[in-house]
């Protein structure tokens, strides 16, 4: 080994020699010190300078919080492509109005599937569309990223989804578990050293976490949601009336007359689809009643993964949750009476989060105030 004044075979320097090798030791010392702060520096400056954005990527929506803006985008999780060269036709709202109304030149998918990405190359296309039409006015400069997952997928997949947000334009990509993101949109106390648990429920999964201290103490995460929903409501209709429908009808029979327990003043409505059998376009009338069983199944799926979590709970956190409670939120909290049917099951107070569809959305707004510490933590 070499020592400061020594040559290559062990011989000293003459003191001149050994003068000047301190020197230059000492500048290129003083050099990676400067070069340090420099690049803290631009680190900081890049920060103050880039529009850092907070995506929630749901299987059905996809929404945008701008540092210091908002919510800014909330559009579905839906592609248009050429079907010959895979080109991107149209992204978001656009795409979505094309689902099931292409010509054969032209495919609308989701490249988004149970919360996790289906497609890379498409999902890819997707988040350079958001996050270019986030930073639009900042383009030079890339900006930092939080992105909402389930809490559930695999490190493949936590790895598949940094790396497509990464070659989409993000500079650094901080990958917040979904849950903990709706905690912290929703106000919840998570800092505290008192259980709180939130729901979940999404388009593609619902996640399920009882939070303490700023961290999980336990989570599930199941392949329930809204897609499921749909799904449930489209195969009804099909057994019982021999009619099929598409998804975006069975959505809207979701909002309007969806629910999971009994109502007061039962609804109904009018569907159009195309008959089963002779495969002519035919109109019927459901009720929320029919509906109600539709649901029933997915609803059960739903409420025993809660019950998991709470027969998980270390007993001294469940006696908070008596008080406490259970937090709703995602898009799937919105269905009529599921916070009754949950609270009929548990036993327990449960509480449909204000603006729950942007629960988690806010969620990774807030982490983006203090975005260098999660990053440096993460």
């Amino acid at each position: 080994m070499v020592f400061p004044g020594q040559g290559l075979q062990g011989e000293e320097f003459p003191l001149q020699g050994r003068g000047n090798f301190f020197i230059v030791w000492g500048v290129l010392l003083q050099g990676m010190k400067v070069g340090i702060r420099l690049k803290n520096s631009i680190g900081k400056t890049l920060g103050f300078l880039s529009h850092d954005i907070g995506i929630d990527l749901g299987t059905a929506n996809t929404l945008v919080f701008a540092k210091d803006r908002g919510i800014i985008m909330n559009e579905p999780s839906v592609v248009a492509i050429y079907t010959n060269s895979k080109k991107v036709r149209a992204v978001g709202l656009e795409a979505k109005k094309m689902l099931g109304r292409t010509p054969a030149n032209i495919m609308a998918i989701r490249p988004m599937k149970d919360g996790v990405i289906a497609d890379f190359e498409i999902t890819e296309a997707m988040l350079r569309y958001f996050i270019n039409k986030a930073s639009r006015t900042m383009k030079f400069i890339p900006p930092r990223v939080v992105i909402a997952v389930p809490s559930g997928i695999t490190e493949v997949e936590r790895r598949a989804v940094k790396e497509s947000a990464i070659h989409a334009g993000a500079r650094d990509v901080l990958l917040l578990q979904e849950p903990m993101a709706a905690a912290i949109g929703v106000g919840l106390p998570i800092d505290e050293p008192a259980a709180s648990m939130i729901v979940d429920i999404g388009g593609g999964t619902t996640e399920v976490a009882i939070l303490s201290l700023n961290g999980v103490v336990f989570s599930q995460s199941i392949r329930i949601g809204g897609d499921a929903i749909d799904n449930s409501i489209i195969a009804y209709i099909k057994k019982m009336y021999n009619l099929i429908i598409g998804e975006r009808t069975a959505e809207e029979i979701k909002i309007r007359i969806g629910s999971a327990a009994k109502l007061e003043n039962e609804l109904e409505m009018a569907i159009k689809g195309r008959d089963a059998i002779i495969g002519l376009p035919r109109t019927i009338k459901i009720s929320s009643v029919e509906i109600r069983e539709a649901l029933r199944e997915a609803v059960s799926g739903i409420v025993e993964v809660i019950k998991i979590a709470l027969e998980k709970c270390p007993p001294e956190l469940s006696s908070d949750l008596v008080d406490r409670g259970i937090i709703l939120a995602g898009g799937g909290s919105m269905i009529r009476k599921l916070d009754r049917a949950i609270s009929e099951s548990t036993g327990l107070p449960v509480i449909v989060a204000d603006d729950p569809l942007f629960a988690v959305a806010n969620g990774t707004g807030t982490v983006l105030q203090d975005l260098g510490l999660w990053l440096s933590e993460d």
